[in-house]
């Protein structure tokens, strides 16, 4: 075979090599997650989000509430751990205008209550009270956050450990999960500076609140 031959072959695989690269399907929900059994929509939701690199690189979270859980991911798109989640009282996907302010004294009323769905740029930082939190979006108060001490701490940590979907809706509208969940993964993971959160509607279509979603 001649030296032309023989660079032609090479020429001709590595067309097929980079073809072959271009046809492999984009990155989706990782297998890890798939083994939690997750819902269809969060399965979607994850899935665009690995294709799109909508997280840019840091690591995110997904909060289903209408399965009440909440998966934390690596910024790689590695599940590091998934719970049960305490989510606010009110149903509803909006923020009530004033709220953040209200929270500051405990004032906030029994309709306000909610858990907002959407996409947000999350950041560690503490609560007034020195506590580590994730702010989901500081100026509503809206964090991740431990189980605190207190009068209702063993009713809520109950309904944590039973995960019954129907008596999760307990909070002022934060995403509340077990103690040791939080310390070792979601401060582990998205408590270390900036992550991405994405909230799940649980009256609007999915579609409706992520509108890049098939993009």
């Amino acid at each position: 075979m001649s030296a032309w031959s023989r660079w032609l072959r090479q020429a001709a695989g590595t067309t097929a090599l980079v073809a072959l690269a271009w046809a492999q399907p984009a990155l989706a929900a990782p297998p890890d997650f798939e083994a939690t059994r997750p819902s269809a929509e969060a399965t979607r939701l994850v899935d665009w989000v690995m294709h799109s690199g909508d997280a840019s690189g840091k690591p995110f979270a997904v909060v289903d509430k209408r399965a009440a859980r909440l998966y934390v991911f690596h910024a790689d798109g590695r599940l590091a751990g998934h719970t049960p989640a305490l989510l606010g009282s009110t149903p509803g996907d909006h923020t009530v205008a004033g709220v953040g302010e209200r929270a500051q004294d405990g004032s906030i009323g029994a309709d306000e209550r909610t858990t907002p769905a959407g996409r947000f740029e999350a950041e560690a930082g503490e609560n007034i009270k020195g506590e580590h939190v994730v702010w989901v979006d500081y100026d509503s108060a809206f964090a991740i956050h431990r189980l605190r001490p207190g009068f209702a701490y063993k009713a809520r940590a109950s309904r944590l450990e039973a995960a019954k979907v129907s008596a999760m809706r307990v909070s002022w509208g934060c995403v509340v999960v077990p103690v040791s969940f939080y310390t070792q993964v979601v401060e582990r993971v998205l408590g270390q500076g900036s992550s991405v959160v994405y909230v799940m509607p649980e009256a609007a279509p999915l579609q409706q609140v992520f509108q890049a979603l098939d993009s």
